[in-house]
Order: C-alpha cells, then structure tokens, then sequence
C-alpha cells in the first residue's frame, strides 16, 4: 500500500480552513502490477509528453501537472494538454488497484476531544492499516506499507505510528491479525525522486479523494474542479469495497 498525505498533522492550524483537514489515501496495488503494467505504462506516457529519460526521470506530482510547471510546461499547449489528459484517465481507469482514503476533520475533533490520546496522523493511519489488513485477509495475501517522505521529523513522527499500531494493534483490530498480514514491522518511507510509480500514482489520487470526501460532507469551499471529477468517476470503481459496503472512504 503506497500512501500519501494531503494538508498536516498541526492541530493549531486547524481553524485556518486550507489546513483544517488531513487525509491520508492509500493505493494498494499488486507488484507484479507495479512491475509489469504501471510502471513501463507510466515511464512510456512521461517519456512521449515530457521527454522522461531513465538517467534523469521525470516524476509525476499533480499540482506541477495541473499548473503545467516545469517539466510540464508542455502541457500549455491546448492540444498537448487534451491528448495527455485523456491518456492518463485511461490509464486510471485500466490499472488494477484499490484506494482507501482517510479525512480528518481536525477542527470539529479538537472541539469534540479536549485532550488527544494521539497525533492526528495515528488516527488516519489506524483506519488505513485496518482497511488494509481486512484487504489482505480476504486475499489471502500479505503486504507492507510505503509512504513519501517529508523529511526529518515527519518522518519520523510517521515510522513512531506504524511501529505503535503493528505492535498495538487499533481499537478495532488486534495486533494478532495485524502482524502475520504485515511483512515489515517498519514502514518503508522513500522520497518521490525514487520515481516509485505506486507513489506517484497515490500523489494522482489523493487530492480527488480528499476533495470528494470534503464534498459529500459538504466542507469543500469551493465546486470540484472539471477533471477532478473524472479522477472521482474512477476512484468510485477503484475504492476499497466488501460486501457491497464500500470501506474506501472514511471522514472522521
């Protein structure tokens, strides 16, 4: 499960509405999928739009893309902008992965709880380890966890609250069926300029995903912008469901 962060974890920040929530989605995605599809698929779209190379790759990060900056700056051109979005969405659409996102609503918890028994990323990161242990039992399978870096003491504060729920287990689920799911007890961070496609790939949903949750909840300040919602139309087939309850949308 490859993780990313929209907004932070400071709860002071909360009354501000653009660092009000935080939400953390997980793309969980086999990696022989990772190795034989996405992958080649995605450095085969960078290397036609954007003249990606493998000494010096270019990495996908939606705001640059939507802001047509940098290594995007091609994509000012109508025509370019047109074609390469069409490509992506079907890309979105073809690949085979399940999402799980996780909101929090920082300001309404902190006027709910006067004192935190944890750091608002334990709260998001418990339901996704949960979510994806259910993911995992139901396959039969096994898995870890990866997220981007953010330097220093995000980092670190991140690798403290994986290590706590795999040793602890959630509220809800015990370490005893955490752990034999799990195959690392540390979570994997690693920066995006890895070019890791399942990060990459988590930077593509994870505003979408925050926003459509904020939307439902009617918290999102602004309409959802036109392609977002396309990205929406495609994470509502890609979001974690059992038993016909979708488990891939969480606000908190």
């Amino acid at each position: 499960m490859y993780v990313d962060e929209v907004g932070n974890s400071d709860v002071k920040s909360s009354e501000n509405h653009l660092h009000r929530f935080l939400s953390l989605t997980g793309v969980i995605v086999d990696l022989k999928e990772i190795k034989e599809v996405i992958f080649p698929q995605i450095e085969k779209i960078k290397s036609e739009y954007f003249g990606s190379h493998p000494d010096d790759p270019v990495i996908f990060h939606r705001k640059e893309i939507l802001n047509a900056q940098k290594a995007f700056s091609v994509l000012r051109n109508s025509g370019k902008r047109k074609s390469f979005d069409n490509e992506l969405l079907d890309l979105l659409k073809n690949w085979e992965y399940t999402v799980v996102t996780v909101c929090l609503d920082k300001k309404a918890h902190k006027e709910k709880y006067k004192t935190w028994r944890y750091d608002p990323y334990h709260y998001c990161l418990a339901i996704l380890i949960e979510r994806f242990t259910m993911f995992l039992e139901q396959n039969d399978s096994f898995g870890d966890v990866m997220a981007e870096s953010r330097g220093g003491k995000e980092d670190t504060r991140l690798k403290k609250t994986y290590s706590n729920i795999h040793d602890k287990g959630t509220e809800y689920i015990a370490p005893e069926r955490i752990q034999p799911v799990l195959t690392s007890k540390q979570l994997k961070i690693k920066p995006k300029s890895k070019n890791i496609s399942g990060l990459q790939l988590a930077d593509l949903l994870a505003h979408p995903s925050r926003n459509e949750i904020l939307n439902e909840n009617e918290l999102l300040d602004k309409p959802v912008a036109k392609f977002a919602k396309k990205i929406i139309a495609i994470l509502e087939t890609k979001y974690y469901q059992s038993e016909d309850k979708i488990y891939g949308k969480k606000f908190l």
